[in-house]
């Protein structure tokens, strides 16, 4: 089967195609899909399955998207999907980890709880949905460790990995992460049903 992924990032695709073997993986833009996509929904589900959605009736296929985000005990789950415009502006990874650091400054370290979330959406050809999600539990640091991964892996202690995703290899990493784990779930699931 041919997945056209609602994405352009490089080591999301090398991640997907690595649990997804037997499959053709390609980008949306390798399959002609270059719109926005306004993602409205109030939940990483729902967000996945309209970048899914939007991709597979634009091109008549099976196509794959994920939302993600961090969730913040003492912030109430906060920022959620909001995640990547935590500051009021999207990706700017250095003003959202400030935003949190400034939101923390005065949580004692036990109520710094943490994890990150990941939801992916497959939408087929014929419309039919099925979606799974992952969690790697862990807490916020009171500074930044180390200059890894992206957007809030510096400040993110991994409980699994005994240190920050900042200092983690991409491997370590991948071998615990939310995304990793929503991905080999819905893999289970496609294999469940001969897909």
């Amino acid at each position: 089967m041919r997945i056209v992924v609602a994405s352009g990032n490089k080591a999301k695709l090398r991640e997907i195609a690595q649990i997804f073997k037997g499959y053709e993986i390609v980008s949306m833009q390798e399959a002609g899909f270059t719109q926005d996509i306004d993602e409205t929904g109030e939940t990483f589900e729902e967000n996945a399955l309209i970048k899914a959605r939007a991709v597979s009736e634009a091109l008549h296929c099976a196509a794959l998207a994920d939302d993600s985000g961090l969730c913040v005990g003492a912030l109430g789950g906060a920022p959620g999907v909001h995640s990547a415009r935590f500051c009021g502006r999207h990706g700017d990874d250095a003003a959202n980890n400030r935003l949190l650091l400034e939101k923390l400054k005065n949580v004692p370290e036990k109520e710094r709880t943490a994890y990150f979330e990941s939801c992916v959406a497959l939408v087929l050809e014929n419309g039919e949905s099925i979606t799974a999600s992952g969690r790697t539990y862990g807490r916020i640091l009171e500074k930044e460790e180390g200059g890894g991964g992206f957007g809030y892996d510096p400040l993110f202690f991994s409980d699994d990995l005994g240190k920050s995703f900042g200092v983690a290899a991409p491997e370590e990493k991948n071998a615990v992460s939310h995304r990793g784990r929503a991905l080999a779930s819905l893999a289970q699931k496609l294999q469940e049903r001969g897909l």
